[in-house]
């Protein structure tokens, strides 16, 4: 449940109609997370709530987000929304992992609250093993898109003219059927289960991930975040996209802090 910041005094709900809601989902080498993360910074995204919810590992840290000295101490846990209206867009930052056999409760309750306040569409950042892949996805990119069949009618021309590629079926039982084709997602965590039930509810939603493997994803997030920009130009490209977007200061500590020169 969205529960919005009491800034002033007010916490009336702000108002997402015809907003994309951008989100992540907690998957291999955490590089939707991380994809977020560039985008909530380099746009200098406003927190307006918190997606209250006790599916998720409970966690509080400081702000990931700071820039100065006065707004370090900011708290943040692990869900939280950010929106920047002028372009129309809202952003679902989880940053826990989900509890054992809440995978269903969240999305259940994410899509209500995608139908009640009335997004125009979900863009769900993804990530899925490599290692993992069958034949047909070793070959060319890693990076894969799925939309539901209520948004292939308004945008499925756009990503043809961009040359994407759409997530492969596999077999359902490889070396014994190649016949019956299925959408694996290994690694995806909720990815499978949010995209199959946003087709049954009708809402619009895509799919953007990559093939990766566990390590140091951060290059992986820059390839997920630039792989976005091609649709959405949430930032101009150029030669060099990747330099434009804004490294959050939570991530100097990604791998800690080494160890202290005076242990020395």
């Amino acid at each position: 449940m969205f529960v919005p910041c009491d800034r002033g005094g007010s916490s009336a709900a702000p108002d997402f109609k015809g907003f994309t809601l951008l989100m992540p989902a907690v998957s291999v080498g955490n590089v939707g997370q991380l994809a977020i993360d560039l985008v909530i910074s380099t746009l200098d995204m406003t927190k307006v709530g918190y997606f209250y919810t006790d599916c998720l590992v409970p966690m509080v840290g400081n702000n990931p987000y700071a820039t100065a000295e006065e707004n370090s101490t900011e708290l943040s846990i692990n869900a939280e929304v950010y929106s920047l209206p002028s372009r129309k867009l809202v952003v679902l930052q989880i940053r826990s992992p989900f509890i054992k056999n809440k995978y269903r409760p969240f999305c259940e309750t994410l899509l209500s609250w995608v139908k009640s306040s009335k997004c125009a569409r979900v863009v769900l950042l993804s990530s899925s093993h490599a290692y993992q892949r069958d034949d047909e996805q070793l070959l060319g990119t890693p990076l894969r898109y799925l939309l539901t069949p209520d948004l292939e009618k308004a945008v499925g021309g756009h990503m043809k003219e961009l040359k994407w590629k759409e997530m492969e079926k596999v077999a359902a039982y490889p070396g014994i059927s190649d016949t019956d084709k299925v959408l694996h997602i290994p690694g995806g965590g909720i990815t499978k289960l949010l995209f199959t039930e946003s087709c049954s509810e009708g809402i619009q939603m895509a799919v953007l991930l990559k093939f990766c493997s566990e390590g140091d994803n951060i290059p992986d997030a820059f390839i997920l975040v630039n792989y976005l920009n091609e649709w959405l130009q949430l930032i101009k490209s150029e030669v060099n996209p990747s330099s434009q977007w804004k490294i959050p200061s939570s991530w100097r500590l990604l791998f800690g802090n080494g160890l202290p020169p005076a242990l020395f």
